[in-house]
């Protein structure tokens, strides 16, 4: 390892390596002996090395032991989404990279739809922060030193909305929604280019294509074109023929593998007991070289796993498992559904002989979570990993390589678990919830403990975000706490004041949207200062827009409560209806609806 690599690694974990410790490369995984005065660290690969550091740093050398560790994986990676709104930054990346070496990790995968630069295509990525191939190959070399793969991961069927809002794209290159038109010898050209820069810039060979979720493929323009066909056979053309691509520039190629379920069930990927026999002819036209990527991060059960790793056997072809760090729903994580998820689909993958897993941190409805705030999952995912199954063994190393409780650290999810059923997206559900047209309001009429429970998160956010490194994600979740303290239950006091016309109430409560207003600015600055030590500006417009908007709306609400009082209106409309039961939980956790009219699904 260069010497520069191992001082970075040792400054990330404020600790320096003993000058009594020998490191010695050879042998299988970890394997630390110490006798007390002197020691000596054995590893297989970089990454091994890296996670030994911690190991010696928690054990240290005034005693004697020997302590021996081997990832039960070829392959432990993490996969960042860098397409909805947040582009990590060069520095930021880097630094990521040395906490998964610090943790074993030996792969890392940026999911850039159009977030990176393509030889020719000038409006792909443009104004959305991509990265360029000067940052790619920095990254790349940078991992490679700490014996990380990063591996170029794309989309070359679906999710490809961003370039559609281009004239250019849409004219030439989209069947309908988000999705390529299959067959169309432009799209094969585009998608040649996207290879070329990304051969040009990563020195793996292995390479994510996606595919994933393009369920309206082959019904939009290509029904136009070519008459309804049976859309296995039009996934098949099209995998067949980037794959082509892909050999060409000596790439082998992974996809997620929902499709193929999907199109055999009806729309369903999960087989949750149930049967789903894929037709045989897929079998037969997959690609030899192709491995499939099975996502999960909904089931908590061993057994959903077990049945979907035999299903995905029957492809004969490499498996890859994909399971997920929740910090796609809002500002606030869930670490702690992420944990039960991780346990039981890391075991179950070890047992069916799963040799490549990692874990997706996706970014859905505007990143608005730093990818640092799943750090307890990404710990417990390589402890687990590395055969340590027991959490205070994940306790241990974590407080070594981050200076912080576990548990402690895990109080990031509070805001998140204000409401006593499951709702992983609490926290921005009654950020967005409008003080008027309060679809949640309900829910938070039923759950008056949910005030309390904000403001008593504050001491404890108070305390950690006086953290050196950590600090500034602990800071954002205060401000946001107290935010929430104040604002989570004024639509349903506001209601119940108008309605009974208290006046007094009222006048209070006008006063109230101020005091209001200020915590949500204040809240706004630390999330800004969040956002910006690590990602790049390019898409925290989308997150100006949306809390400026909310601070209109309180604003507007001011507004109102004084010209009713001031009787120059008779009445506010919107405080007049009764507002029915909160119907909203069956839809998707993190689709935060703001009013019935406005769903913020925009910022992609």
């Amino acid at each position: 390892m260069d010497p520069t690599i191992l001082i970075a690694l040792e400054e990330e974990l404020s600790w320096h390596l003993p000058s009594s410790v020998t490191l010695k490369q050879g042998g299988e995984g970890i394997a630390i002996s110490c006798d007390g005065s002197s020691a000596t660290l054995a590893y297989k690969t970089n990454a091994d090395l890296a996670r030994g550091l911690v190991l010696l740093k928690q054990f240290g050398t005034e005693h004697a032991y020997t302590h021996e560790e081997k990832c039960s994986f070829e392959t432990l990676g993490l996969m960042l989404d860098c397409s909805r709104n947040a582009v990590m930054t060069v520095e930021s990346v880097k630094r990521l990279l040395r906490l998964l070496a610090l943790m074993g990790y030996n792969m890392l995968q940026l999911y850039t739809e159009d977030t990176y630069e393509v030889d020719g295509e000038p409006y792909f990525g443009y104004l959305r922060g991509r990265y360029s191939k000067e940052e790619m190959k920095e990254l790349d070399a940078y991992a490679k030193e700490l014996g990380i793969e990063m591996i170029p991961c794309i989309q070359v069927l679906a999710h490809l909305n961003a370039i559609f809002k281009w004239q250019h794209y849409s004219a030439k290159y989209k069947d309908c929604g988000d999705i390529l038109l299959c067959g169309d010898e432009k799209v094969y050209t585009l998608i040649e280019r996207m290879f070329a820069t990304l051969a040009e810039c990563y020195t793996s060979r292995r390479i994510h294509i996606g595919m994933d979720e393009a369920h309206m493929v082959g019904l939009g323009k290509y029904l136009d074109r070519n008459g309804y066909r049976d859309r296995f056979d039009i996934l098949a053309e099209h995998l067949k023929r980037v794959c082509e691509i892909a050999e060409k520039y000596g790439f082998r190629p992974m996809m997620w593998s929902d499709m193929f379920f999907r199109l055999a069930a009806n729309g369903k990927y999960y087989l949750d007991g149930e049967k789903c026999e894929v037709p045989e002819r897929v079998f037969q036209n997959l690609p030899e070289d192709i491995s499939l990527v099975y996502w999960d991060y909904y089931h908590t059960d061993r057994k959903s796993y077990d049945e979907m790793v035999v299903a995905h056997k029957k492809f004969n072809r490499e498996i890859w498992f994909a399971g997920g760090a929740w910090k796609w729903v809002g500002f606030t994580p869930d670490n702690e559904y992420s944990l039960r998820a991780t346990a039981a689909a890391t075991l179950a993958c070890a047992k069916n002989g799963v040799k490549h897993l990692f874990t997706t941190a996706w970014g859905d409805e505007g990143a608005e979570c730093s990818p640092f705030a799943v750090l307890p999952t990404l710990a417990y995912t390589a402890s687990l990993a590395y055969g340590n199954r027991r959490m205070a063994e994940t306790k241990r190393f974590f407080r070594s390589l981050t200076g912080i409780r576990f548990d402690d650290f895990m109080a990031i999810d509070s805001l998140n678990k204000l409401y006593p059923a499951n709702c992983t997206a609490m926290a921005k559900f009654l950020t967005y919830n409008d003080p008027l047209v309060g679809m949640r309001d309900k829910t938070v009429e039923q759950h008056p403990e949910i005030v309390e429970k904000a403001a008593a998160c504050l001491s404890t956010f108070s305390r950690l975000s006086k953290n050196k490194q950590y600090g500034y994600l602990f800071r954002t979740q205060k401000q946001l706490a107290h935010f929430l303290s104040l604002k989570a239950d004024f639509g349903v006091r506001l209601r119940r004041a108008y309605q009974s016309n208290d006046r007094e109430t009222l006048v209070s409560l006008c006063e109230e949207c101020k005091r209001i207003s200020t915590a949500l600015e204040k809240f706004y600055d630390a999330f800004r200062a969040q956002w910006m030590q690590e990602n790049k500006p390019f898409g925290f417009d989308i997150q100006d827009l949306r809390l400026g908007g909310l601070l209109q709306r309180m604003k507007v609400c001011r507004n109102l409560i004084s010209e009713y009082l001031d009787g120059k209106r008779e009445d506010i409309e919107e405080l007049e209806i009764e507002l029915l039961p909160d119907q909203l939980w069956a839809a998707h956790n993190w689709a935060t609806v703001v009013s019935a009219n406005v769903l913020y699904h925009f910022g992609f």
